[in-house]
């Protein structure tokens, strides 16, 4: 739920849809989508000074859009602001900031409406021997809980949680290894060493296949696959609810690609798991 007068991430992402943008261009539209609330008010100056470009960056952006210039632009999303509002979101505040997190679900099941696309990344990711898995800061809780999942169905799951130079002597490793694709999460605010590492993964001869929370994300500039999933921010922390909902169907995927494996493997585990009585029920 938008509050009254702010223009929806979802609108403002349907300026962008079909338009081939450069990463400089990305980085604006992935601006204006974070700032969705104030966006339609803002000036070339101030947008280029919060997405970290030039001025005449954000007018060939507007011009890329097919208008005129940023004025221009600027006057399409006041009118997004206008026919966008739903007026004045219904709760407190924690109950708008859960809304908001069914909403950004909602989105992600329209997404889904393309299961051949998430199948493919299924059949991707489950022929990587190695697995390599990619989640640093903010993100790591959300490649760990993949992982862990994973690696009852996936032979060789390898977590990659850790910055610094290490983390590229593992992917090294990794494809050295055998490994082919691999799955990063890259979720705000996107911390500097996830980007180089994707770089580094690409020019390993890896498919990086990048959960994150916008199609305009820094991490579309070295993912060569993208599946989106909003991030709620309307508490002092980030909500990862999309993105963690997202993993597990792309972990199905994986399993559904290779269904006699995973059931093997499954059975195994849970042989294993009832010898050692690791469970209660």
């Amino acid at each position: 739920m938008n509050e009254s007068g702010a223009a929806s991430p979802d609108r403002l992402l349907d300026l962008f849809h079909g338009v081939r943008l450069t990463p400089t261009q990305r980085r604006i539209a992935h601006c204006l989508v974070r700032h969705a609330g104030a966006a339609a008010y803002l000036s070339a100056a101030e947008v280029a000074e919060l997405a970290g470009v030039s001025q005449p960056s954000v007018t060939r952006f507007a011009m890329a859009l097919g208008h005129d210039g940023y004025p221009a632009l600027r006057r399409r999303l006041r009118e997004l602001t206008v026919t966008g509002s739903a007026g004045p979101a219904a709760g407190n505040a924690l109950q708008r900031a859960v809304h908001a997190e069914r909403d950004n679900l909602d989105r992600l099941a329209a997404q889904l409406a393309d299961a051949d696309r998430v199948a493919e990344v299924g059949k991707l990711l489950a022929a990587s021997r190695p697995l390599p898995v990619l989640g640093l800061r903010a993100a790591a809780p959300l490649a760990a809980y993949f992982a862990y999942f994973a690696a009852k169905v996936h032979p060789d799951v390898r977590v990659l949680d850790d910055g610094g130079s290490m983390l590229v002597d593992r992917l090294d490793q990794a494809a050295a290894a055998g490994a082919t694709a691999l799955l990063a999460f890259v979720l705000p605010r996107y911390p500097r060493e996830t980007l180089d590492a994707l770089r580094e993964a690409r020019d390993a001869g890896l498919t990086v296949v990048a959960i994150t929370d916008s199609p305009v994300s820094p991490a579309t500039e070295h993912a060569q696959v993208v599946l989106p999933a909003a991030v709620g921010a309307d508490l002092v922390f980030d909500l990862h609810t999309a993105p963690m909902t997202l993993a597990m169907v792309v972990l199905q995927a994986i399993c559904d690609a290779a269904p006699a494996e995973t059931q093997n493997r499954l059975e195994a585990f849970e042989s294993s798991a009832a010898r050692r009585q690791l469970f209660l029920g």
